[in-house]
Order: structure tokens, then C-alpha cells, then sequence
């Protein structure tokens, strides 16, 4: 299959090359010709290859290949498909609202939502589903299982469940309904006048969201905001200059539009009065905050509107467009650049000039060009948008994430729900010593497997030590150096106790209060909400940050 992907590879390349250097008067003319041989190819290769192939595996592994050259963005999707990428973009799809993990082939409900099916006819995060339609889960895929669990609205669905501290299996009757994912999981008050909003993705009416979220923030006190667009991949473009809206002044621009198509081109401003124009706002990014996150932490950077606290952002100053195919196929293909208020341009890759191995590589630092924000304050382009107060995400452990990754956070809080019918506000519950101790007893006799970085190291090491001849002498050494790292790993659990103590409470939050209890447990982990807090409250400071004139 590799080298069948190959040849796709060479053929869509060589034809991109052709039509890169034609007059545009001869391109029709390639195009029509290169469709041809492909047509040829791809009917030769479906009747005489010695093993029978799949007509519409082969064209969109070769319709991938070609896209794939020109950047990861640029995406076709089968009439299969659509509906999954309609679900992202609006948020919105057929169900009783209720999200699932899977775990060794086990499927678990991992969050339910307020106000849907689920919650209101009894399912609970921890339950373990059995069968769907008297269809066994264990039996299916994971995507298999999804599609059943979706569906048009107002059509029943029966799900069987296991739950801790019930010896038989529950059978739970639902009506599908359209379930509408918010784009913001929470918004909540930080004390008496700090009001924070999490906005996880930029679908449709993310804006409208946003805006009730702080006009209720506001009824509630908040003199101070957080809008926290940590790991949101972006989205909808419109909705990023709603929200810039929510705090610029009607008439400002947001973001320019620029691409080889001249009627492309567009320019992106507030339309409407500012909800606040004045109240003091921090804006959290990570490594990946993308695309309209980015804009929206770009704009009001450039503009000296907020502080923006966090790690360097993504990177993705592209703009994507869908376009209908043929048979309900769709194709989503990039248009265009977007260039923040000041001019930058932030993406970081380089896909029209990739190396010889095929890869894209960063703009070079001594191309990058200073641009200026409103109070003058220099930024850069080509990179992503750098923070004004850089604050360095913790590096998780690899146990912590093994656990995690395995389930074994997700069952220890299962069992700790049962035995504690209530705990306190998440933004006061902690587990206690005695009861992380009872996490340790409790993984005693689970089988635990992980690679740390220094497993890895070790790895690497002995690939090394084998090409260069010299593995005989120093394998003595490499083993002493494996034992010591297994020795040690047993300490793994209290080694790194406050990164699991924080996803165990996470996940226990979660079985009492759902959303809510998940990120209100985190707060006190929290080192970039911290040092937005500490910006906020001190108003020389955050002034000072932003360059803002005394």
C-alpha cells in the first residue's frame, strides 16, 4: 500500500508542478490532459492489480495524497463524512447528549449534558455501556458504536449499562434529540470580581455565547474578565470578530483576508457598539490556541486591549473554505491568509516552500518583521502570536497520562462516587492524604505499563550504542541504568502525586457537578488563571503590560 500511496503522490505532484509553471491561456488544456492519464491510471490499476482493491478506498487514499502536498487543511470528505464535519462547525447533531471514552474495549459515559435526554432519563458519567439496541458494544468499533448512539431527532434509542453498586444491568430509554454542543463549558466568577469565560471551539452563534456569558458575569460583579482560548483549534472566522466586537469599538479592524483570488480579498471589522469597552481583560493561550483563537488574541494584542497571558499560540494563519462536490461529497480547501490588525501574518509553516524530505518548515527568524501595536509595543509575525506574560505549561508525567489514558482515574473516581454520596464545591474539595493513600493500595495489583522520557532515552542510547559497535561494552552499564529506572518508578505515584491528585479530583468533580465540577476543581493547579488574577487586580501592572499612557 505504501508504495501504491507513492505513486499517487508522484502523479498528483508532477501534475501541480505542470499546472505551477503553465500560462493560464494553456491550463485547461493540462488540466483536461492530466485528468485523462488519471482516469487511465485509475481504471488500469482497478482492473489489473493482483489483488482485488477497493475503487473508493484507492481515490481517496489518492485525492488525501494530493491534498496532503499542499497543506493538512485542505481536506476532502466523503458523502460519509459530511455529517461529522457539519457536527463540527455548528456543534450541533442528532442525540441524547452524552459523551463516551473507551478503555479496552470497555465504553464508559464520560460527561452528560444538562437539559438532554441523558441527564434527565438517568444516565450518569461513570456508567458503563453495554449493549445499544440490544446491539453488544464489545462487538463493534469505536465508531460503530458512535453512530449508534447518534441519529435523527425525535427517534428512541435503548441503552443497557453497568453501573458500580448495582448487581443487575439498567435498561435506559431515550428520545434522540438535536443536541447542541455550547461552545462555552463554562463561565463562572474567580472570587468577588474576576469573571471567567472558557470557550472551547468557535462554532456557530460562539459569539452570542460568549456575549450572554459576560453580560451575566458582569449582573454577578465581575470588574475584571478571563477569556481563556486554551486549546481551541478555532473555527468559524465571523464568530472570532464577534467576540473581538464584544470589546472594540464599532469600526475597527479585525482582520484582513488576502489570497491569490482577488474577490477573496476581504477585510473583517466590528459592526456593532461594544458590549465593554473599558473592563480590564486577560486572554490565555497555549501551544495550541489555533487559528480563530489566534485572531481573537491577535487583534486585541494589537490593539493594547488585552493582556495575553500563556504559551506562544499555534500557528495556523490560514483560512478554510468548503465547497460541495459532486454525490454529496465535499472538498475543504484554503483560500487565503489572514493578517491581524497591525499587518502580521502569524502562520509559522511554510507549505509552498517545503524541504527536500517533503516537510514544511518554520519561517525563518531572520524573515519575520516587526510590527507595532496600537500603544506601540513591537510584535512579530510569522510564528504565532507570542504572549505578553509567557507562563510555561507543566510537563505531565508519563504516569499521569498512562493512568489516565488507561482508565484507571476513571474507575478509582467511579468507586469513590459510590462510597461518597455528596462532597463539598469543587473549588474547595481536595482529597485528603488518607484517601490518595487508598489510590495507591488501590493500584497495588494493577498492571500498570509505560515508557518514561528516560526509558526512551535509554532506548535511543542502545540504537546508538548497537550502530556505532560499541552496545558490548556498554551493556552492563544500560542495564545497571534500566534497573535503577524500574526502582524508581516505583515511587512514580508519589513522585508526581499532585498531577494525579488533579485528574483524580477532575474526574470525582465531575460525577457531582459535571462540566462545572471538572474545571473549578483545576483552579487551584492553575498557574496561568493565577497570574491573570495577580495582572487584574493591579491596576498599575496590567496598564504598565499594555503600555498604557498614566
Amino acid at each position: 500500500m505504501k508504495i501504491r500511496k507513492r505513486y499517487w503522490i508522484l502523479l498528483m505532484a508532477a501534475g501541480l508542478t505542470i499546472f505551477a509553471f503553465t500560462p493560464p491561456a494553456d491550463r485547461y488544456f493540462e488540466i483536461a490532459k492530466n485528468m485523462e492519464i488519471f482516469a487511465s491510471l485509475f481504471r488500469a490499476t482497478n482492473d489489473l492489480y493482483v489483488d482485488e482493491v477497493s475503487p473508493n478506498k484507492l481515490m481517496h487514499d489518492g485525492i488525501d495524497a494530493m491534498l496532503n502536498s499542499l497543506d493538512p487543511y485542505t481536506n476532502y470528505f466523503s458523502e460519509d463524512q459530511v455529517e461529522d464535519f457539519r457536527i463540527i462547525n455548528t456543534g450541533e447533531y442528532g442525540g441524547i447528549g452524552a459523551l463516551t471514552r473507551t478503555f479496552n474495549k470497555r465504553t464508559v459515559i464520560s460527561m452528560v449534558y444538562e437539559n438532554y435526554p441523558a441527564y434527565k432519563n438517568g444516565l450518569r458519567v461513570g456508567d458503563e455501556v453495554i449493549r445499544i439496541n440490544d446491539i453488544e458494544l464489545a462487538k463493534l468499533t469505536v465508531e460503530e458504536a458512535g453512530q449508534l448512539m447518534k441519529g435523527q431527532a425525535n427517534t428512541p434509542v435503548r441503552l443497557t449499562v453497568r453501573r458500580i453498586g448495582t448487581d443487575n444491568l439498567i435498561d435506559l430509554e431515550f428520545r434522540r434529540e438535536k443536541i447542541k454542543i455550547s461552545s462555552v463549558p463554562y463561565a463562572g466568577m474567580l472570587g468577588n470580581d474576576i469573571g471567567m469565560i472558557r470557550l472551547a471551539e468557535f462554532t456557530t452563534d460562539a459569539s452570542k455565547e460568549v456575549k450572554s456569558a459576560l453580560v451575566t458575569l458582569k449582573e454577578k460583579g465581575a470588574r475584571y474578565v478571563i477569556l481563556d482560548l486554551r486549546g481551541n483549534p478555532g473555527g468559524l472566522l465571523n464568530e472570532a470578530v464577534g467576540i473581538c466586537n464584544l470589546f472594540l469599538p464599532k469600526g475597527k479592524k479585525v482582520v484582513d483576508m488576502k489570497g491569490k483570488i482577488e474577490e477573496f480579498n476581504q477585510t473583517f471589522e466590528t459592526k456593532l457598539a461594544p458590549l465593554d469597552p473599558d473592563i480590564p481583560v486577560a486572554v490565555l493561550i497555549s501551544r495550541s490556541s489555533a487559528s480563530a483563537s489566534e485572531i481573537v488574541a491577535g487583534t486585541l494584542q494589537d490593539y493594547d486591549r488585552a493582556v495575553i497571558i500563556g504559551e506562544k499560540s499555534f500557528g495556523k494563519g490560514l483560512v478554510q473554505e468548503s465547497k460541495p462536490l459532486p454525490y454529496n461529497a465535499m472538498i475543504k480547501y484554503t483560500k487565503a491568509k489572514y493578517y491581524t490588525a497591525s499587518g502580521r501574518c502569524i502562520q509559522v509553516l511554510d507549505y509552498s516552500h517545503r524541504r527536500a524530505d517533503g516537510s514544511a518548515g518554520p519561517v525563518p527568524d531572520s524573515l519575520k518583521k516587526a510590527f507595532k501595536t496600537k500603544n506601540g509595543r513591537t510584535v512579530f509575525d510569522g510564528g504565532g502570536i507570542d504572549p505578553d506574560i509567557q507562563v510555561e505549561a507543566r510537563d505531565v508525567a508519563s504516569i499521569a497520562t498512562a493512568l489516565f489514558v488507561n482508565g484507571f482515574i476513571f474507575d478509582f473516581a467511579s468507586q469513590y462516587a459510590y462510597r461518597h454520596k455528596t462532597i463539598t464545591e469543587p473549588k474547595l474539595f481536595s482529597l485528603t492524604d488518607a484517601e490518595y493513600a487508598e489510590f495507591v493500595h488501590w493500584m497495588k495489583d494493577k498492571r500498570l505499563n509505560y515508557a518514561s522520557e528516560l526509558d526512551t532515552q535509554l532506548q535511543e542510547l542502545e540504537e546508538m550504542a548497537k550502530k556505532e559497535k560499541y552496545l558490548n561494552d556498554l551493556k552492563p552499564t544500560l542495564e545497571m541504568l534500566r534497573q535503577r529506572v524500574r526502582d524508581n518508578r516505583k515511587q512514580d505515584l508519589m513522585l508526581f502525586k499532585d498531577q494525579i491528585k488533579k485528574l483524580l479530583e477532575e474526574e470525582i468533580a465531575a460525577r457531582y457537578y459535571l462540566e462545572r465540577g471538572m474545571v473549578e476543581v483545576g483552579f487551584r493547579y492553575d498557574d496561568e488563571i493565577k497570574k491573570a488574577t495577580e495582572i487584574l487586580q493591579n491596576t498599575a501592572l496590567y496598564r504598565q503590560t499594555l503600555a498604557i499612557k498614566q
